[in-house]
């Protein structure tokens, strides 16, 4: 019998576990003398490098859709804590030292949670579609990603996917952080706004982009692996195109999936498999 986590054992273990894990992470980022962005203006920066504008609330299969619906009151809280924030040359962008911690008293609601591989519901659930949306936009940008966390595995059916499969970020205070650095020789500024049916998000600079990143997913399907269970496979690029030329000028493999199927093998499209079934 597996002995139980320390976390495991109640409410207040938990936020303990959470307040040490944090921390640890606090004393780590102090020795690597991490420089985080902290100043922020509502005046937006003249050039948009990507905007884009996700869904707020998709039926999800097996899902309450209450939970959904609470997801936006959890985005429009956390968004409000990254609009307008202005990373410097050298600085680096940190979701969760921007956003603090997530409770009751702050106005967070139950949402939707992935903890071990499981659906869960939990307060503040919902918001690493703000995570999604910042890590979609920098990766359509010179910028560098410094950490993020994949979802290891497909937990809902491709039904009106827009993006490449894979290309979310898991988030948990504080030891699942998103976190990207400028690396550029310009300001950028993140603008972070919704309405009542989109989550919008633009990344914004002081200089126009002069190439035009694009994301394709190629070679995607699903197969029975030896341990008998089925998993989604793909692989996703990033082109990086100059504008002014129209030449592409690289093709990077920046995701290679291999993702257990959590839900109903029914729901796969057949046509997407490969081998017997």
């Amino acid at each position: 019998m597996r002995r139980k986590l320390f976390c495991e054992y109640g409410p207040l273990a938990y936020r303990i576990s959470l307040f040490k894990e944090a921390k640890k992470k606090d004393l780590k980022d102090l020795k690597a003398h991490k420089k985080f962005a902290k100043g922020r203006s509502k005046e937006n920066l003249p050039y948009i490098w990507k905007g884009d504008s996700k869904v707020l609330i998709r039926k999800l299969h097996g899902v309450d859709m209450e939970l959904q619906r609470n997801k936006v009151v959890n985005l429009q809280i956390c968004g409000k804590k990254i609009d307008g924030i202005v990373i410097n040359p050298g600085e680096e962008f940190s979701f969760w030292n921007l956003v603090g911690t997530v409770s009751k008293r702050k106005g967070y609601l139950e949402g939707l949670m992935i903890s071990n591989r499981k659906l869960l519901k939990g307060v503040g659930g919902g918001m690493c579609q703000m995570a999604n949306m910042i890590h979609w936009l920098v990766l359509h940008t010179p910028l560098t990603v410094t950490e993020m966390h994949h979802h290891s595995d497909a937990l809902f059916p491709d039904e009106k996917r827009r993006a490449p499969f894979g290309t979310g970020t898991s988030i948990s205070y504080k030891a699942l952080d998103y976190r990207f650095k400028n690396t550029t020789e310009y300001p950028i500024q993140i603008r972070i706004w919704l309405d009542e049916v989109y989550l919008y998000g633009e990344i914004r600079s002081t200089v126009e982009l002069p190439d035009k990143y694009h994301l394709v997913e190629e070679d995607s399907h699903y197969a029975k692996d030896t341990d008998g269970l089925f998993y989604r496979n793909s692989k996703v690029y990033r082109i990086i195109t100059d504008k002014a030329s129209k030449t592409q000028k690289e093709k990077e493999l920046i995701l290679d999936n291999h993702s257990q199927v959590m839900y109903d093998y029914n729901l796969i499209p057949k046509e997407q498999i490969r081998g017997e079934y």
